[in-house]
């Protein structure tokens, strides 16, 4: 799986990710081949790159563990080697589905929050009469066993909640307006 490691100074890092049936994990970092493996240590993780050992802690969940966003890419807080940093990393899939909302501003219309994919409703997270700001979380949809948190695209008032938990919803259906 391909993810994109952004950096506080704007720097990104394509880093390719495939575990091998031997257990090993084939790394590709900015199209460099590393040999890797690593071991969860319950709080920090050992990692072996090129035969040099790292050991990190982590703070917040890596994509795939938190349920991500497709709207904003998770903030992971990494400590290796004395020395703390911050990363955003976001998956392949997740950066696809980010541009597809953004491509459509996740909208059917003006202010109607639209799924950008079929899937099932998980959560509502908001209710009729709420104020909301653009960015803000409003519903949840599972599609392909990830979940997917889908924001608005402009601030406003919650006028209609169309859809509510476990509800299966195809492409394009309306989920919540905001005027």
């Amino acid at each position: 799986m391909r993810y994109f490691v952004t950096f506080s100074s704007g720097d990104e890092i394509p880093v390719d990710v495939d575990h091998l049936p031997t257990g090993e994990i084939a790394v590709v970092v900015a199209g460099r081949r590393l040999a890797a493996d690593a071991v969860d240590l319950g709080g920090s993780i050992s990692m072996r790159i090129d035969n040099q050992v790292v050991d990190l802690w982590m703070e917040g969940a890596p994509p795939g563990h938190d349920g991500g966003s497709a709207a904003k890419p998770p903030s992971v807080g990494v400590i290796a080697r004395g020395r703390r940093f911050y990363v955003e990393a976001q998956s392949e899939r997740a950066r696809a589905l980010s541009a597809a909302l953004g491509s459509k501003g996740g909208a059917t219309g003006e202010g109607t929050l639209a799924s950008p994919m079929p899937g099932r409703v998980l959560k509502v997270l908001v209710a009729e009469g709420d104020a909301v700001e653009a960015g803000a979380a409003l519903v949840v949809v599972e599609a392909m066993k990830m979940e997917n948190e889908l924001c608005a695209a402009r601030s406003g008032v919650v006028r209609r909640v169309h859809v509510t938990p476990g509800q299966t919803v195809e492409s394009g259906a309306r989920l919540v307006e905001i005027g």
